[in-house]
């Protein structure tokens, strides 16, 4: 039986924020970004939230139908948004996005925008490429499957129409995963300043008839 996907939107918000929010609170790069317990309990639905609406902006967020499991992509054009995150055709001057996003999460912050710039700066702008920013399983349905369904469902429109596919992997689990779906490590690793280890990962679209 297969998994029921829908687009998620705006009104889908305050649920998809509270699902990120449970599922990443442990992520060692989330720990890493908002050091302390305490504090990261006051702040990291606003940094999902605000990942939420650069998706929405960017991208799009898929959840499904039961609302177990959610994956957020961005859709990045060859060339990326400029440098800096600054998108094409922005006003000169314009403040760039690792800028905008800790200014919405927390200011005094400075790993806020440093996540921001590292990513940016390894994420590859040579060719336009759909961009898995973050997937959550709710804990109570891991093992289903379904995050496996709402990546392999892009990965399928990825291959039907000639896109690439990028991802952070941020545990060797997930880049194990991830390996089976037809990422490849890029042979450098984001170690972030004394804290965890990033994969990033680009898959190349699947001709007809390919094995796997």
């Amino acid at each position: 039986m297969g998994v029921a996907i829908r687009r998620a939107g705006e009104s889908d918000r305050e649920y998809v924020v509270g699902l990120l929010d449970a599922a990443f609170m442990q992520d060692p790069v989330s720990s890493w970004v908002l050091p302390g317990d305490e504090y990261r309990l006051r702040t990291h639905g606003a940094l999902m939230g605000a990942f939420f609406d650069i998706a929405l902006d960017e991208g799009y967020v898929d959840i499904t139908e039961d609302g177990a499991a959610v994956a957020m992509w961005w859709s990045v054009p060859a060339g990326g948004h400029g440098d800096d995150g600054v998108h094409e055709g922005e006003a000169e001057g314009a403040e760039d996005g690792p800028v905008l996003l800790r200014r919405a999460v927390d200011p005094d912050n400075e790993r806020v925008e440093l996540i921001g710039r590292l990513t940016d700066a390894i994420h590859p702008t040579d060719r336009p490429h759909q961009y898995l920013h973050l997937i959550a399983v709710h804990p109570d349905r891991q093992g289903e499957g379904l995050g496996t369904a709402l990546v392999s469902a892009v990965l399928d429109r990825c291959d039907r129409e000639g896109l690439h596919a990028y991802l952070e992997a941020s545990n060797a689990r997930s880049r194990d995963l991830y390996t089976r779906l037809g990422f490849a490590f890029m042979g450098a690793a984001l170690d972030l300043p004394d804290g965890p280890r990033m994969w990033p990962m680009w898959r190349e679209p699947r001709t007809a008839g390919a094995d796997g």
